[in-house]
């Protein structure tokens, strides 16, 4: 059972995917906006590329933690205050990093940055499955997520025009002004993001105990939906943080070839959200778009793995699998909120996104092992058997969830 918001207009509608998907896409650039200052904060710091790291390993790490705590606490108190407090405690460290130029000022503000960031799932989603038309959900959620994307590709824009135009404390300064203001206007935006036009007015938020939460997030259908999160963010990984250097390595291509194509799997990748949200809204059968999109990426993976095609193919291969790869994104929400009891969506999405980080820590440490081992090919079979095994997490999941209603 989901929650199911009332129609609405499509200008409400926008007006409030805009503040959500403005804060999402800010979340993006607070993460990626500090490791490509790197050259310039050694300097600033007087540390080496290992205690920088460091520094950011604390911010993920923390972030990573306190997901599922963070919703519990969405479901308690309301996704609304937490998203805003959340803003405002992750801005306030940015604008602190940049007003101390002091490395443990750094780590110490990345820390409490980190718990600001793990708000964002939790009352993103919340927010809207309650509050967005049914009609338009699934492109809520892909323009949701083509937020994040969008803050992500943008960040190390911001942090090189600050270095080179300026001085690189305007990036963090600017950029935590910037999450204030949004916070402002979401709390101006009032109840319109408080989930009152759910057509059930017992779907605010959980009263529910921590061991019923517990409870929940261990069953079959939740635990699904994290493993199909942990496959996704594995399969991802491989291709777009080692994909360059497996192509450079079995010589199919040079660098600019090889970094061409993952730029083109990238934009597909980027476009496929989108489409994939109108897909959503057109189907009752996320599994399927999944499943299609699983197996269509993953054939033209081991194809390239198989076949070793130059630059020319590369780059339209790619981006096709891209694509099909992006267009599984709004499903894989839709799947997620059709297991999750309406009044417990915040502990949900967070509990699924912590399989994000969890797939994002394992993956570079086996790829990296796997092509340090001279078996560079072998990437492309290994990113396909992690999308083989997040379709049957999907199967999986859709299966006891229909068993369960059924019950």
């Amino acid at each position: 059972m989901t929650a199911i918001a009332s129609p609405s207009s499509l200008r409400q509608d926008m007006r409030i995917l805009g503040l959500i998907g403005a804060g999402h896409f800010l979340s993006h650039v607070f993460i990626f906006l500090i490791p490509p200052a790197f050259p310039v904060l050694r300097d600033v710091y007087g540390v080496g590329y290992d205690l920088l790291g460091l520094a950011m390993t604390a911010f993920n790490a923390v972030s990573g933690f306190t997901h599922v705590p963070m919703g519990f606490i969405v479901d308690r108190f309301g996704p609304r205050p937490v998203l805003i407090c959340g803003l405002i405690v992750e801005s306030l460290a940015f604008i602190a990093i940049g007003l101390w130029p002091d490395y443990w000022t750094l780590v110490v503000a990345l820390m409490v940055a980190g718990l600001g960031n793990a708000v964002y799932h939790p009352a993103d989603y919340a927010i809207l499955s309650s509050s967005v038309d049914e009609r338009r959900m699934g492109r809520a959620f892909s323009i949701h997520t083509f937020a994040g994307y969008a803050g992500g590709a943008v960040a190390p824009g911001l942090a090189w025009a600050a270095i080179t135009f300026g001085d690189w404390r305007m990036a963090p300064i600017g950029v935590g002004i910037a999450g204030l203001a949004v916070a402002a206007l979401l709390l101006v935006a009032g109840g319109e993001l408080s989930a009152s036009r759910s057509k059930n007015p017992t779907v605010t938020h959980s009263h529910g105990g921590v061991r019923e939460g517990l409870r929940l997030l261990g069953s079959p259908p939740i635990l699904m939906c994290f493993l199909f999160f942990v496959l996704l963010a594995m399969s991802n990984g491989a291709l777009t943080q080692f994909g360059i250097a497996a192509m450079v390595d079995l010589e199919w291509t040079d660098l600019d070839g090889a970094t061409a194509a993952m730029t083109a799997f990238l934009i597909g990748s980027a476009l496929g959200i989108l489409a994939g949200g109108f897909i959503a809204d057109r189907t009752k059968h996320h599994e399927r778009v999944a499943v299609t999109g699983f197996v269509a990426t993953g054939g033209i993976v081991v194809g390239i793995g198989i076949v070793g095609p130059g630059a020319w193919v590369l780059v339209p291969v790619l981006g096709i699998a891209g694509l099909l790869f992006g267009m599984i994104m709004p499903s894989r929400d839709m799947l997620v909120r059709a297991a999750a009891p309406p009044d417990q969506l915040g502990k949900v999405f967070g509990f699924v996104s912590v399989g994000l980080n969890i797939g994002s820590a394992i993956m570079p440490a086996f790829f990296g092992w796997v092509l340090e081992a001279g078996n560079p090919r072998w990437l492309f079979f290994f990113a396909a058997a992690f999308m083989l095994a997040g379709l049957f997490t999907v199967l999986g999941a859709g299966s006891v969830r229909r068993r369960h209603q059924a019950a």
